[in-house]
């Protein structure tokens, strides 16, 4: 940048005359740099580097990084333990509090010489089909209700009160009548999940029926769809990443119904191994039984979640569409 005062012979950094004009003037920035030499590259991207190893160099990243992400969860894991394992041996009394090694005791116990109802195998498959029969009832009735009141919005306001309601009505508590509706059996236990899955399937379906571009629907039903078509083929395939997304918390909601369900009153099951262990002051039973408890529920999180997966392949990824940003 140069400036230009008085006499085109002034220097640049000369004061202008008195009443004199002065300009300002910048050069236009070299639109071409130097050329850039191969070697200042960084290290991690060799030139010319062929395919394969960059591929083998991705797959050990990956590797390294997901050795170093398990082996941290395992020292947590182990840190917890431990500091449990130790308080309860020198500071409080196990009695109340348990320790993971009278809690391994337990589990021990119960998978080789069975509990006092049965084969804990027995206990898991009752816990488990009552759970998954009152999860796919629940989804059925939650999606099917919750899209066609997401597309219908005179029946939506119509039903909306009721709706409420029943959604405000404090869901564990059902269980005990229906234990005196349907008796002890499976019908009690699956109409409390049953309960606790549907609104949080409808209220997703119900969003994700309304979130559908209604410029999609106009230009369908221009093309002569009809009602039924933009159903099954617009309005279900937009709402399925919200449905995707409630099932993983509902199947959550799912076990807990079937353990509330059994904890007040059943004949076998998780839960009244739980409410077993609680009258006889076992907290070591306790705790084994909701370590199931909580395995079970993360093998059907990750069964969900590769469902989803292979259901969504069509959706890009946000580290996909966001790459380019």
């Amino acid at each position: 940048m140069w400036r230009r005062c008085g006499s085109p012979g002034s220097s640049a950094t000369s004061i202008p005359r008195s009443g004199g004009r002065c300009a300002i003037r910048s050069r236009r920035p070299e639109l071409r740099g130097p050329p850039v030499s191969h070697d200042v590259l960084p290290a991690v991207v060799p030139v010319n580097e062929p395919d394969h190893e960059i591929l083998a160099r991705v797959r050990n990243n990956v590797r390294r990084k997901r050795i170093r992400t398990w082996g941290l969860r395992i020292a947590l894991i182990a840190l917890w333990l431990g500091s449990w394992e130790l308080t309860a041996t020198l500071w409080i009394d196990p009695f109340f509090y348990s320790k993971p090694s009278l809690i391994w005791q337990r589990l021990v116990e119960w998978f080789t010489d069975g509990t006092q109802f049965g084969s804990i195998w027995l206990q898991i498959l009752t816990t488990v089909q009552e759970a998954v029969l009152g999860f796919v009832i629940g989804t059925v009735a939650g999606v099917v209700l919750g899209t066609l009141l997401g597309r219908s919005r005179y029946w939506a306001e119509v039903l909306a009160p009721f709706i409420k309601a029943l959604n405000a009505v404090p869901r564990i508590v059902l269980a005990s009548l229906f234990i005196i509706w349907f008796g002890l059996g499976l019908q009690s236990k699956v109409a409390t999940v049953v309960v606790l899955v549907f609104f949080a399937v409808f209220f997703n379906a119900f969003t994700g029926a309304r979130e559908v571009d209604g410029n999609v629907i106009n230009n369908a039903r221009i093309l002569g769809a009809s009602r039924r078509q933009v159903l099954g083929a617009i309005v279900l395939p937009s709402a399925t990443t919200w449905i995707l997304s409630s099932l993983h918390t509902a199947f959550g909601f799912a076990l807990i119904g079937a353990v509330v369900g059994e904890y007040a009153g059943a004949g076998k099951g998780l839960g009244l191994l739980i409410s077993n262990a609680q009258g006889t002051f076992d907290s070591a039973g306790i705790y084994a039984g909701m370590i199931i408890i909580t395995v079970i529920a993360l093998i059907a999180e990750w069964a969900i979640g590769v469902a989803e997966a292979r259901l969504l392949k069509w959706r890009p990824s946000q580290a996909q569409s966001g790459h380019g940003i």
